[in-house]
């Protein structure tokens, strides 16, 4: 079967940490691991905020034109790694790819939900205001399906 491109979107930046609420790093590759998370991510190692056991919490996308139109829509700048998403999209309808399966380098994920803003993250932030500006732009929940490599500049493809 042929793959088609997410609207020809690729991965522009990848962020892990290793506990929950410590900052995210950024990083040129990172090994998913099927059914876990992404290996030294907090989900992957049971050290995350939410459940280790919830699918949706496996790995998580944004897309960079999300973050782009929120700086310019509300005045809130928010720096790609304290969106506490694990993956920077760039060209990709996330919403597209809710229980689908997709391509990222080495490995297939799965879409799981669209994710909601919490008043977690604007506590973690410190940036009032952070819960409503994110309001349909939080990103993609998704699930591990095959395990693989996924590195910065890596297509994001429908399988």
């Amino acid at each position: 079967m042929a793959r088609n491109a997410a609207a020809h979107g690729v991965v522009e930046g990848i962020f892990l940490a290793s506990i929950g609420k410590e900052p995210m790093e950024g990083v040129l590759a990172a090994e998913a691991l099927a059914g876990r998370g992404l290996r030294g991510d907090r989900y992957s190692e049971g050290a995350g905020t939410h459940s280790s056991s919830d699918p949706g919490c496996q790995i998580t996308l944004i897309s960079a034109e999300a973050l782009e139109a929120m700086a310019r829509d509300s005045g809130i700048a928010l720096r790609p790694e304290h969106s506490r998403r694990n993956l920077v999209t760039r060209g990709v309808d996330l919403g597209r790819l809710v229980g689908r399966p997709f391509r990222i380098g080495g490995a297939l994920l799965r879409g799981v939900r669209i994710n909601q803003p919490c008043l977690h993250l604007e506590g973690l932030i410190g940036i009032s205001g952070l819960k409503a500006a994110l309001e349909d732009r939080s990103g993609l929940n998704a699930e591990i399906l095959e395990g693989g490599t996924i590195r910065r500049g890596d297509p994001v493809e429908e399988a």
